[in-house]
């Protein structure tokens, strides 16, 4: 009997389950069983993140119909497309889709009922979904493959290279042919500059969060007392879920004002006040809450395999903002104006084959594509402006916070407005664009070629940040929320370049920012409102923190004649997601294999949008193809059971 431990059984272990399934009956044999073991303390399926037991005021920020665990015709993979329903499908007969059983949860099932394709669901429902497709995955394997749950944590590993490894859990031990960790999103170690922060809070009896999951710490928010006056630095996904705890989970409720989709916020008296900012200033832009109104754009057509092998190839080293950027740019305004000009022509000055023989000259910076863009956009508003989009405050002094709010006030209901206005498609169609770029993004990446500081200070610095805030954002309605908040006045808006230092004369801390030159802001507690980032030097989890320590691990670290970055992220071989072992001269180690975001190749998303291509399922196929071509070839004499 062959053994295969897969520690983390959340949507990335869920998703490499569903390709091993997929792939077994081509490449693992009928007379070499294997018996599979699962192992996480959290439900299989959703696992930590997605579970079930969470407030149902926390959401997904995709609509239903945006989110599958399965491959479709679009996926480009050596193993077989198996398709399957998205959350929206699933939830409107989940009957009809084997192995069916009822929701339990009496709430979820109303929710599932009633749920449309355009809804933004919470993420109690998601569970469901997840609990579900983990299900099917195990009904689809072969009858010689067998699945056990381990409800557990795995604590350490060890084992040669060339033999069996142990697992060892809080109460057992396991005994592998091979390991995967696919473990999700992890915690670490608070970074020095939040340390600071809390032995600050300690040492004046004062509140202080560092980064964390909002299901996490709910709990904990219940120290901050009413009118309690918070700084809370962050304005993405995160921080939207912080409030939300803090001001609809204290018994506050939205009511409509009017007969629009503005709202008004009716305060319990127990919410603290909020004073949100961050380096931008502004909240993530809202979720498109339509689809496309043209025909979907031919992706990718200049940030494509053709075009990142002609980059490769030339010589020296590599930046991202010099010599990708212009032709990621150009992918993204490609979708943007592709979906302007076929599905909002009477907003356009030149008929699209026209613009688009045109457009394919142009460099992305350069005169006579801007000139060839208002020729043909008349309306400045339906143009993509990148740096406008990355930082809407820069230059921006007004004279006092309330001109402030005013602003921010009026910046958020036009986002809100522009995003829930299908007249406005080309945002989605250039939001379709950008996800197209992590087609190649990878690869360059994993190539070596980007210097040191374009990883650190462009891929994962402002690309990422700017990805975010473009794609990654809340649904229209929280938006809405804040809004109301911020016209009720429990939240405050404190604009862009938010500095936040400590005074330990009134153990308080004291948060200003760019927009309103001289205006500071007194507060008895602080949150970081944004997700952690997994560093593996200060990681807490512990298979990882055991392998580090013993030097069974490396991380990535990159180095350039003028840099050095640790970027925290274990490194892995692109091609198979083994893990590079420092005792075996940095080589992939044979029977160790990590996917998910605490892994160098970069793919957070365990689900993606249907007909995406989505990198993280072509991972898993290729990652669950190797090992089940490793899993067959061991001689029968060496296996582990």
């Amino acid at each position: 009997m062959t053994a295969l431990v897969i520690v983390g059984a959340g949507p990335r272990g869920t998703g490499l389950l569903e390709r091993i399934a997929a792939n077994a009956a081509e490449l693992l044999p009928p007379d070499r069983p294997l018996a599979i073991h699962l192992v996480d303390p959290y439900p299989p399926g959703a696992g930590r993140v997605w579970r079930r037991d969470q407030s149902p005021l926390l959401r997904m920020n995709s609509m239903a119909e945006d989110v599958t665990m399965f491959t479709d015709e679009r996926s480009t993979l050596d193993g077989p497309v198996r398709p399957g329903p998205s959350l929206a499908e699933w939830a409107r007969r989940p009957e009809e889709f084997a192995p069916y059983r009822e929701v339990a949860d009496p709430a979820v099932r109303a929710e599932l009922r009633a749920l449309a394709p355009t809804d933004f669901p919470t993420r109690r429902a998601q569970s469901a979904y997840l609990d579900w497709v983990f299900r099917r995955a195990v009904a689809d394997l072969p009858p010689h493959v067998t699945v056990t749950v381990h409800r557990d944590t795995a604590r350490r590993i060890d084992g040669p290279a060339d033999g069996p490894q142990t697992v060892h859990l809080t109460g057992r031990a396991l005994t592998a042919d091979h390991v995967v960790l696919t473990l999700g999103h992890l915690d670490s170690a608070p970074h020095p500059r939040h340390a600071a922060d809390a032995e600050f809070a300690a040492r004046h009896g004062r509140f202080h969060l560092p980064p964390a999951y909002s299901a996490d710490v709910a709990g904990e928010l219940a120290a901050l007392a009413p009118g309690e006056p918070v700084v809370l630095r962050g304005l993405g996904l995160a921080a939207v879920d912080l409030v939300a705890l803090l001001t609809e989970g204290r018994g506050g409720r939205f009511e409509p004002a009017g007969d629009g989709p503005a709202l008004r916020y009716r305060p319990s008296g127990r919410e603290p006040v909020l004073h949100l900012g961050s380096r931008r200033g502004v909240p993530y832009h809202a979720k498109t809450g339509y689809r496309l109104q043209g025909p979907p754009a031919p992706l990718p057509r200049y940030f494509d395999a053709a075009a990142v092998d002609a980059l490769l190839a030339t010589p020296g080293p590599l930046e991202l903002r010099r010599d990708l950027w212009p032709s990621m740019a150009k992918e993204v305004a490609f979708g943007h104006y592709h979906e302007l000009f076929h599905a909002h022509p009477e907003r356009t000055a030149l008929p699209w084959p026209a613009f688009l023989a045109r457009y394919d000259r142009c460099a992305w910076y350069s005169p006579k594509r801007a000139a060839l863009v208002a020729e043909a956009v008349p309306d400045p508003a339906d143009r993509i402006d990148f740096e406008r989009l990355d930082q809407p405050l820069a230059g921006l002094a007004l004279g006092s916070a309330e001109e402030l709010q005013a602003h921010l006030r009026a910046y958020v209901a036009a986002d809100a407005d522009r995003r829930a206005d299908p007249a406005h498609s080309a945002d989605l169609g250039a939001f379709l664009a950008l996800l197209s770029l992590f087609g190649q993004l990878p690869r360059v990446v994993a190539s070596g070629r980007l210097t040191a500081r374009s990883v650190a200070e462009e891929v994962d610095g402002w690309f990422s940040g700017y990805f975010n805030s473009l794609a990654s954002g809340p649904p229209g309605f929280r938006l809405r929320q804040l809004l109301a908040l911020s016209e009720a006045g429990v939240v405050r808006f404190l604009g862009a370049g938010v500095r936040v230092d400590r005074d330990e004369a009134t153990g308080t801390w004291r948060a200003s920012g760019a927009t309103v030159p001289g205006h500071t802001v007194t507060a008895t507690a602080l949150i970081e409102g944004y997700l952690p980032q997994h560093a593996l030097h200060r990681t807490l989890d512990p298979v990882l923190r055991q392998l580090h320590g013993a030097g069974r691990l490396v991380e990535e670290q990159l180095a350039d004649r003028e840099h050095t970055h640790r970027s925290g992220l274990v490194a892995i071989a692109p091609a198979d997601g083994r893990l590079l072992d420092p005792a075996l001269g940095g080589a992939p180690h044979p029977r160790r294999t990590a996917l998910g975001p605490h892994t160098s190749l970069r793919a957070a998303a365990a689900f993606a949008r249907p007909r995406t291509d989505a990198p993280a399922f072509r991972q898993n196929d290729a990652a669950a193809r190797a090992l089940l071509r490793s899993l067959a070839a061991l001689p029968a004499e060496v296996l582990a059971a």
